[in-house]
């Protein structure tokens, strides 16, 4: 929204911004200034959101006056709408039980002010994605999966969903119903699990195991009923993908999911969407960028695209993968756009804990948005989420066999009303405040070399509106000039620093 402001109060206001990034820049895409023009002003201001790793600022808002004309100062941004690249998706936090156990143990007025600072387009940030799991998850209250028993015909949503995980979902909703919501299991049934493909012998675990040839029709049927039980109650469920970490045995739920017997399953799920009239996107994989380093596996999405073509019944909703960051570099996003450039890309995961100084906002927050959302996006992604919303202080609640050392995006005090925000809470609410769902990144060229440290990214919204985010990872402020070409405005980018804007 454009509002208008004295020039003495934009003067003294402080540009910081938190929202949508892009590590490319874009070779002759910047033009000679007219320095003989005289910058005008236009009446309108850009929205300038701030964050510092001191913390000094924390999502800081403030806005900027906007001139007319292309007599910009050296150290100028050239935003380039004639180089696209991806629609956007969203940004967003995963949905657990114990984020929710945690939002619904605030009172319903703090808890809604939250939710309405978090996921409001008009009062807060705007975050616009969700991840939640089919079924148990690390940090749900017990291993379960929605049909314990034999037979599809006991399949039923668990107490973690229809008391927790679902209540909250909707109180998200109705502050932004255009929420995209993504799913995925850890595991199947037990009943469905075998130690071995080849005998079927039955594997009664949570842990490892494969999903039984025989099943995959039954599984496949699970997940339509899971969609058509969440439409029960008005939550769609936009995408989802076939398994959680397919190639991790080690977690507390789990399956194992080798390509080769994902590409089976995707074609058995795509069908049974296809006949259930189920519009919802798969994303394979969703895991690793270095694949656990199973040799076999390397390039996973772009073998199981290949092992099934194009013709099968459904292809169309096999539009893409996702990707975690617990091993590897963000690198592979290129490598497997390369080779399958018409898929689409989201990464889906990723933790703060005390294995990475979580807490350190100093620390996280230069390498978070360097990584987590820009070095992503700017490498194809449509979507970035990030794991728990919120945890306890204590990392909780947790289960035994998951991960006991994460914290949330956000912490909050046993006292269920004091909240501490961490570096992922800030990293997507930066991207969200300012990049739009259906906004296209663009190119973004520096118009003259400033100091080594900023990278960024641009975009332009549905609503014509342009964003962009920038990372100043140096240790001196930069005084910027960021312009479309035909309009401008200045913005300091203090050290160390995040600054999303919106004009």
């Amino acid at each position: 929204m454009k509002t208008k402001m004295s020039i003495f109060s934009i003067a003294t206001a402080v540009m910081l911004s938190v929202s949508s990034c892009s590590i490319e820049s874009i070779d002759g895409a910047a033009r000679p200034a007219n320095n003989s023009e005289t910058p005008a002003p236009t009446g309108d201001v850009a929205t300038i959101y701030t964050t510092t790793g001191s913390g000094t600022n924390q999502l800081t808002k403030s806005a900027a006056e906007i001139f007319t004309s292309t007599n910009m100062a050296p150290s100028t941004i050239l935003v380039d709408p004639t180089q696209q690249f991806q629609t956007m998706d969203g940004f967003g936090f995963a949905i657990t039980y114990s984020t929710c156990y945690n939002l619904l143990k605030m009172s319903a007025e703090d808890r809604a002010a939250f939710l309405k600072q978090t996921y409001s387009v008009s009062e807060g940030y705007g975050v616009s994605y969700a991840r939640i799991s089919i079924g148990c998850n690390d940090f749900s209250s017990t291993e379960y999966s929605l049909c314990d028993e034999k037979g599809l015909e006991n399949f039923r949503l668990y107490s973690d969903e229809t008391q927790y995980v679902i209540p909250v979902l909707k109180e998200i909703l109705a502050i932004n119903p255009d929420l995209k919501i993504i799913a995925a299991p850890w595991t199947c049934p037990k009943w469905m699990k075998v130690s071995n493909i080849e005998t079927k012998t039955p594997f009664d675990s949570w842990t490892d195991g494969h999903l039984n040839p025989d099943y995959r029709k039954d599984y496949a049927q699970y997940f339509v009923k899971f969609i058509q039980a969440m439409a029960k109650e008005n939550i769609k469920i936009y995408a989802v993908s076939p398994q959680n970490e397919p190639l991790n045995k080690a977690n507390c739920a789990s399956l194992y999911m080798p390509w080769q017997e994902e590409a089976p399953f995707v074609a058995e799920l795509a069908s049974a969407f296809k006949q259930a009239g189920i519009n919802t996107k798969i994303y394979l994989f969703d895991h690793n960028y270095n694949y656990d380093n199973v040799a076999d596996q390397e390039d996973y999405p772009v073998k199981v695209y290949n092992a099934l073509g194009n013709e099968f019944e459904g292809s169309e909703l096999v539009v893409g993968s996702a990707y975690h960051d617990y091993g590897g570099s963000n690198s592979e996003l290129t490598d497997i756009h390369n080779q399958a450039s018409d898929k689409e890309l989201i990464f889906s995961e990723s933790s703060i804990g005390t294995w990475n100084d979580g807490r350190n906002l100093s620390k996280r927050l230069m390498e978070d948005m360097k990584n987590v959302t820009l070095g992503t996006v700017n490498q194809w992604c449509k979507a970035v989420l990030v794991w728990n919303l919120m945890l306890d202080v204590n990392m909780g609640p947790n289960l035994d066999g998951g991960c006991q050392t994460c914290y949330g995006a956000v912490d909050i005090a046993l006292d269920y009303k004091t909240i501490t925000r961490n570096s992922h809470y800030y990293v997507i609410s930066h991207m969200s405040s300012v990049v739009r769902p259906n906004a296209m990144r663009i190119g973004a060229a520096q118009r003259s070399l400033v100091k080594n440290g900023l990278v960024y990214s641009a975009f332009r919204n549905n609503d014509g509106t342009y964003a962009v985010v920038v990372l100043n990872n140096g240790d001196e402020a930069i005084n910027a000039t960021i312009s479309d070409g035909q309009r401008h405005f200045k913005a300091l980018i203090p050290a160390q620093s995040v600054v999303s804007c919106n004009w």
